[in-house]
């Protein structure tokens, strides 16, 4: 595992970033840059399962480790889904930490990623796209 981390400022107050993070619409709408149409199925209550899902009922499946909101949110990958079956997958500590900082004006968004070499590319490629959306999103919508 390698622990790959993204960082971006935004010009809006944790609340709203949170809100852009977590909101079924816009959570479809940033993360459209790793898959359009993305979207996820389940709760974000920390204990909970949540599935990551494309159209075609394909993503992986995580549990809620921590949700602290308008601070942190970290899952911790268990498995694959293919057509809609969950296969679980031995990933060790693959996490997903989202980490907000800041104050009314800003916030720092910091995205941790505990990956194995075989995702280290994609998400090197894709995760800065879509903290930009993250951050468009948080800085232009009411």
């Amino acid at each position: 595992m390698e622990l790959l981390q993204f960082e971006i400022e935004i010009n809006a107050a944790p609340e709203k970033v949170w809100s852009v993070l977590w909101d079924e619409f816009s959570y479809r709408q940033w993360t459209s840059a790793f898959i359009e149409g993305s979207y996820y199925m389940g709760t974000l209550e920390e204990g909970s399962k949540i599935q990551f899902l494309d159209p075609q009922n394909n993503g992986m499946y995580s549990e809620v480790v921590k949700n602290i909101p308008n601070k942190e949110m970290v899952f911790l990958h268990l498995g694959e889904i293919y057509n809609g079956i969950e296969t679980p997958m031995d990933w060790g500590d693959a996490t997903e930490s989202y980490i907000l900082e800041g104050d009314d004006e800003s916030t720092k968004l910091i995205l941790k990623i505990n990956s194995n070499e075989e995702y280290k590319s994609f998400f090197e490629e894709k995760v800065p796209q879509a903290i930009q959306n993250v951050k468009n999103l948080s800085e232009n919508q009411l």
